[in-house]
């Protein structure tokens, strides 16, 4: 593989020695002298490189042993592969406002993501669009692939084919020991020879039977190139570290350990990174610490640990499971602020009123000590009822008991200053996306056994909204400089216009309102939200709503976060499970102590890293809640359900169940009485006679038709359509 590395390198730059040069021509002997190649074995690379180049169209060879670009009017361009359902690609090529186009049988062998060079014709589409020709494929974006081994006598395919992979690989027969025909395995992409139909593989893993969920969630994880094991030498690593809370390093520290100090967190949490201290102060004042893991005291820059956590970047939560960042006995252990445990912490400490006023910031090390864990059940009991007793329905030991008064005053104080945190940002235009969350009871052999919604109550809002206190507070504290110091910042760029107005359409179809012309679209975007709650439309249009938005990334230039309303913002307050936290928590110190930042760039490459990581984890988590969801309907076929209409594509029409948030698909061909015609302006299906229409959030009753674990496909039926 490193070999394979290299040659791209080295034909990278021979290109684009050429590009800058697009009218001399060089032989080998020439180009090896340019880049000062005296080895042998590396100058008939570069007579490998060019040969290649010359037969998929590169280069051309104006005479015997020389090379150039093709003659001006030939346009060659680089880019990104991006492959559509039907099989043709669009190369994404930042010189070019229009990506290229780039027909099936001009693919030649690129995958989806590839990093490819694309000649692109004189001629172009009636549209204006460009086509063009794959020519070379400069960087593979994936090694490796998860498929369904099929066994024949002398060979084997690993069946890979899907909506953006066109091909199977080839496995040899020497390969096949230890695996089973039908196991879903992970295959590495070895080799495309010239003449062969399909690329050649090596087979790395077997999770198993397909459909079983150890078998789907390990293939999830692999899918995405999502480790779910941690090399030996970081798990030996971890268990090394000394956990004892050091007297010397407590010297150095702001000691909180006998100020009231407690977590709130979900009933299953194992790993608690920031915990809240409260204590009453003179003139209607009160200091309220959020204190957080100090994760960067144990992860030290470049270290085995460190490597590990930056590759990959964040913890994956799946339906069945969680893919710490951490090795365990750091992220459930050392780090983690267990009730009547001293910790080390960072922390972000303020004097507030019970108006929600910021009298007094401080940030620093500290050490606590944690006199409770309460589940957010307790402490929204706590909150609902104002009485210091816990019942046994909610108490995480499945016993009443009691708080003392103390506790009880802050957990109330603290809910009415979050309350108040809340109307200032809420007034200042933040977006209140109440969003239901689909959560599963597994049975012990971890099929769902049924469907329930976690909505956020006022104990999930209290811990929310002084972890965006102090999210806020540390990124002000770097970017309000002059000049700003060098930080990590958690942006959020404006909704997409088009969006928006493809959304007004749509709620328009239910009866609610979204002004456009006003210049506080973010306080008309709140009043619709609003307006939805608790209606059977509002997961279709909060999730509709979301889709309008920008992504949320990580980078060092500021531009704010446009869903928050903040104009500086950053993550600080989940370094267990984000590695841009651990960036934060040591640029933090390193201010703190007026100490310089000389490896900025590394920063940059870090956020692009962590965000691209942080999307790969997105997209797991989605496919582990669809595989489940698909799982709790396979004994469901022929069941009717009511649903909103939550896609339309010239397919057919996506279909989200209001009964428990399933979403499958209603093919076109499966829709009868007419022909049906795609209107992509109006998101809908029209009947070409009868003019029936299926639009965006209509409401429709549909029943199961069928339930593809392996493919994780939920197909539908039209009720209407149903033969009696």
């Amino acid at each position: 593989m490193a070999k394979r590395k290299k040659n791209n390198s080295l034909e990278r730059k021979l290109l684009k020695h050429f590009r800058n040069n697009p009218d001399k021509e060089y032989n080998y002997k020439q180009l090896a002298a340019f880049f000062e190649i005296k080895d042998t074995k590396k100058r008939n690379e570069i007579i490998k490189i060019l040969n290649s180049l010359i037969s998929n169209k590169t280069l051309h060879s104006p005479s015997k042993g020389k090379y150039k670009l093709p003659s001006s009017g030939q346009q060659y361009y680089q880019g990104i592969l991006d492959i559509t359902s039907t099989g043709r690609g669009f190369v994404i090529c930042g010189e070019l406002d229009q990506d290229i186009i780039i027909s099936k049988n001009n693919i030649n062998k690129a995958f989806q993501g590839d990093f490819v060079e694309v000649y692109v014709y004189k001629r172009k589409q009636k549209s204006g669009a460009f086509e063009g020709e794959i020519v070379a494929i400069l960087e593979r974006n994936k090694k490796e692939f998860v498929g369904i081994l099929q066994i024949e006598k002398n060979y084997a395919f690993v069946l890979t084919r899907g909506p953006k992979m066109y091909t199977d690989f080839f496995i040899d027969k020497k390969q096949l020991t230890g695996y089973n025909n039908g196991d879903k395995v992970l295959v590495a992409y070895k080799d495309w020879p010239k003449r062969a139909g399909s690329p050649y593989g090596t087979l790395i893993e077997s999770f198993g039977s397909p459909g079983e969920t150890r078998t789907e969630m390990h293939a999830i994880l692999s899918d995405y190139g999502l480790p779910y094991r941690f090399p030996e030498e970081v798990e030996a690593t971890a268990n090394s570290i000394n956990q004892r809370i050091q007297q010397e390093e407590i010297k150095k520290r702001r000691d909180f350990r006998n100020t009231l100090t407690f977590t709130i967190d979900p009933k299953t949490a194992k790993d608690f990174d920031d915990a809240l201290s409260f204590k009453v102060l003179d003139n209607n004042s009160y200091e309220i610490g959020i204190h957080i893991a100090d994760v960067s005291h144990y992860v030290k820059p470049n270290t085995i640990l460190d490597q590990e956590a930056y590759e990959r970047a964040t913890s994956v939560y799946l339906v069945d499971r969680v893919v710490p960042m951490l090795p365990e006995v750091l992220s459930n252990g050392v780090c983690s602020l267990r009730p009547r445990e001293e910790k080390y912490c960072f922390s972000a400490v303020f004097t507030m009123n019970s108006e929600g006023d910021v009298l007094k910031e401080w940030f620093g090390k500290t050490v606590i000590y944690s006199n409770h864990r309460f589940a957010y059940e307790e402490a929204q009991e706590l909150i609902e009822t104002e009485k210091n007793i816990i019942s046994k329905d909610v108490s995480l030991t499945g016993k009443a008991y009691t708080v003392d008064s103390e506790t009880l005053f802050a957990v109330l104080k603290l809910n009415k200053i979050a309350k108040e945190l809340r109307i200032i940002r809420m007034n200042q235009g933040a977006l209140s996306f109440d969003r239901v969350e689909v959560n599963f009871i597994l049975k012990d052999d971890e099929t769902p056994e049924s469907v329930f919604f976690k909505t956020s109550k006022e104990a999930n809002k209290l811990v929310e909204e002084f972890m965006l206190l102090a999210n806020r507070s540390v990124a002000s504290f770097a970017g309000n400089r002059n000049p700003p110091l060098p930080f990590v910042y958690r942006i959020h760029d404006e909704p997409d216009p088009d969006k928006l107005f493809d959304l007004q359409m749509v709620v328009s179809n239910f009866g609610h309102k979204l002004d456009l012309k006003t210049k506080n679209i973010s306080k008309s975007l709140n009043s619709l939200l609003l307006d939805v709650q608790g209606k059977q439309e509002q997961n279709l249009i909060d999730t509709l709503t979301i889709r309008c938005m920008s992504k949320a990334e990580y980078k060092m230039e500021n531009i704010g976060h446009y869903g928050l309303a903040f104009n500086f913002y950053s993550h600080f307050t989940s370094p267990i499970r984000r590695y841009p936290d651990i960036m934060v928590h040591r640029l933090l110190e390193k201010h703190l102590e007026k100490q310089e930042v000389k490896d900025i760039n590394y920063y940059h490459t870090a956020c692009r890293h962590s965000s691209q990581r942080e999307q790969l984890a997105t997209k797991a988590e989605r496919d582990s809640i669809k595989f489940m969801q698909i799982k709790f309907m396979e004994d469901k076929i022929g069941k009717v359900f009511e649903g909103v209409i939550s896609g339309v594509t010239d397919r057919g029409i996506y279909v989200e169940l209001i009964e428990n948030k399933c979403e499958g698909m209603v093919k076109i061909k499966d829709i009868s009485g007419d022909f049906f015609n795609y209107d992509e302006k109006n998101h809908s299906l029209v009947g070409e006679r009868t003019k029936k229409r299926y639009q965006l959030g209509d409401s429709i009753d549909v029943y199961v038709l069928k339930a593809d674990l392996i493919k994780r496909h939920l197909d539908f039926k039209i009720k209407e359509n149903v033969l009696v």
